[in-house]
């Protein structure tokens, strides 16, 4: 009988490596507010604050509801790289400075590239929304950004 432990331990080791991933590794149910030419653009948000959070972003994800996205906060201002490593959906990425204003917008990322997509300046943010979704809604370099995050954002 003592044989089947390993089995047995490696079979609970498992399942719990399954079920962490399986398990969103941000906080959800947040909102946030897009300034477009045709007026504003909600969405509903998942906030990535810790570098666990941030490091698994969207990871392992087959799909993105509309107008849902992930917020990754670095806190201060700095130049901010970005990959789509084990990301198995296309994303737009919206570099977004202090004052909420859109710095930069890297559309239509490629699924699961290690290249590295630079902010190309210095961000506190970046939000992650479903590939094309920048271009069909308007969203712009140069648009405002509304989240408590964002300084003057309300």
């Amino acid at each position: 009988m003592r044989i089947f432990a390993p089995i047995r331990i490696a079979a609970w080791l498992v399942s719990a490596l399954l079920l962490a991933l399986s398990v969103p590794a941000s906080r959800a149910d947040d909102t946030l507010t897009i300034d477009t030419p045709s007026g504003p653009v909600a969405f509903t948000i998942e906030l990535a604050l810790t570098p666990e959070e941030q490091a698994r972003g969207l990871m392992f994800r087959n799909s993105l509801a509309e107008r849902h996205g992930m917020l990754f906060d670095f806190g201060a201002e700095r130049e901010v790289n970005m990959w789509m490593k084990n990301t198995l959906i296309p994303l737009d990425m919206l570099f977004i400075r202090a004052d909420g204003t859109i710095h930069h917008i890297a559309a239509q990322t490629e699924p699961l590239s290690l290249d590295v997509i630079g902010s190309g300046g210095d961000v506190k943010a970046v939000l992650e929304i479903a590939g094309g979704a920048a271009k069909t809604l308007g969203i712009a370099q140069g648009a405002k950004v509304h989240h408590a995050i964002f300084s003057g954002s309300q």
